[in-house]
């Protein structure tokens, strides 16, 4: 078999998603970056405990997209257009209904949700700014995932990627802009952040606008059965974020009780580049999702077992490299978001650094099998998978660490929890190649 198309197609997308995840990440890090500079300390952990939000839009918004995504990456080619623009109205019609939730807690509810985040009174009005502009734009963030995710598995990853890119370019102007130019504090830097999905999805457009998608709107019925075979197939990354923001909430309510509002200062720092650097193995998921259920639909195991070899791979070189970067240039990095020249948290944050990272190559991991099962309609060992890094080993990990009074523990609970979680990973692998082994003898013995 020919490799070399293969290996293009997954160059191709691998790139184009990385750099479109990572953009994505930009988002929340340049706000940080300019927070820390225009409202120091306090608006670094009125921020950090805001953070959650952006985990429960992410989570339902890659929920619909990249489960919507999939199904319809199965169904093209082979089958009719009505088909796949059920797919994508039916994740139109999820997506408002889980905007309208998101729409109605910040409009009644935001107070409430700022004191369940943890913000004391120190912090609570530059938290509750930001979180209640964000859950107002709620719709934009998802709309924004579902149309980046329907692209990818479309054929126009590019697009997608320079959409994301637009967006967060125009994060950054606006940051600049609302924060220094015209002093609007928080609220500015969510403002920002909430106008980039527009610019995002404007770019993005061009695909329907020039009739080259093979998904659109159709006014027809909700089908239950359709949007319930969507959040199956992405509820692995529904739990992955979603557990994402648990654990944000968990370690801000330990830290703050070790550390006080400049552990929480500290945590965020490293949370937010946590956040840039997940985003490298997120993007590298998402871009080998379209080619495996693409190859699945097709039955080419070959070409799965090439895509997961060099995947896996390609997420160990990466995580190698992005350690290193962290470890050499720690100091450099923390001095970037500690404006103030805040000692303690300088010292909280460089060493938290250094072994928090060391999850990397692990979550390269797990991200890529968990996919890997998602493509090959086993989504109940993804969401196995993602719950168990995400919530049941680390959060335990982490109050563990809060009854030994050990800040080195906090930060070591993700490292651990990611690296047991990949020997599940590759033991639910190895299961099902045996059993799939079983099969084809007992095939093979029935024919004979």
């Amino acid at each position: 078999m020919n490799i070399k198309p293969i290996r293009n197609d997954l160059i191709r997308y691998i790139l184009a998603n990385v750099i479109s995840s990572i953009g994505v990440s930009i988002y929340i890090l340049i706000d940080t970056f300019f927070i820390s500079k225009g409202m120091g300390a306090e608006g670094l952990a009125a921020l950090n405990l805001a953070l959650p939000v952006f985990n429960f839009l992410n989570g339902f918004g890659l929920m619909l997209g990249m489960g919507g995504g999939s199904k319809f990456s199965m169904l093209y080619c082979r089958t009719e257009r009505i088909e796949t623009d059920r797919i994508f109205t039916n994740t139109f019609i999820s997506m408002l209904a889980v905007s309208a939730v998101f729409e109605i807690t910040g409009i009644f509810f935001s107070e409430q949700f700022t004191h369940l985040l943890g913000a004391d009174t120190v912090i609570f009005r530059l938290s509750h700014d930001y979180l209640k502009t964000i859950l107002l734009f709620s719709p934009a963030f998802l709309m924004n995932n579902i149309m980046a995710c329907f692209m990818r598995n479309d054929c126009a990853p590019r697009l997608a990627m320079l959409g994301m890119l637009s967006g967060s370019l125009a994060n950054i102007i606006l940051d600049y802009v609302f924060i220094f130019k015209l002093g609007m504090g928080m609220r500015g830097a969510a403002l920002a952040t909430c106008i980039s999905p527009f610019v995002s999805m404007s770019i993005m457009s061009i695909h329907i606008i020039t009739g080259w998608n093979a998904f659109s709107l159709r006014m027809m019925r909700p089908s239950w059965s359709i949007i319930k075979e969507i959040a199956s197939l992405g509820l692995h990354s529904f739990f992955t974020e979603i557990s994402g923001g648990l654990v944000l909430m968990i370690f801000n309510f330990v830290i703050y009780r070790l550390m006080g509002n400049t552990g929480i200062a500290a945590y965020g720092v490293i949370a937010n580049i946590g956040i840039v650097f997940t985003a490298i193995f997120v993007g590298l998921s998402s871009g080998i999702q379209p080619l495996l259920c693409r190859y699945h639909g097709r039955k080419d195991n070959t070409a799965i077992k090439y895509t997961l070899r060099l995947s896996i791979r390609t997420a160990i070189a990466l995580a190698a490299l992005s350690y290193v970067l962290i470890y050499t240039q720690t100091s450099n990095i923390v001095s970037l978001f500690n404006s103030g020249g805040d000692s303690k948290m300088q010292e909280i944050a460089e060493n938290g650094l250094r072994i928090y990272f060391l999850f990397m190559p692990f979550m390269g991991i797990n991200t890529i099998m968990s996919v890997f099962f998602m493509s090959d309609e086993m989504p109940h060992s993804a969401q196995f998978i993602s719950l168990l890094r995400g919530t049941f080993l680390v959060i335990p990990a982490a109050f563990i660490a809060y009854f030994l009074q050990s800040i080195g523990l906090v930060w070591l609970a993700v490292p651990i929890s990611e690296l047991l979680t990949m020997v599940m990973a590759v033991g639910l692998f190895h299961l099902r190649k045996r059993k799939k082994r079983t099969e084809q003898l007992w095939l093979a013995y029935n024919k004979v």
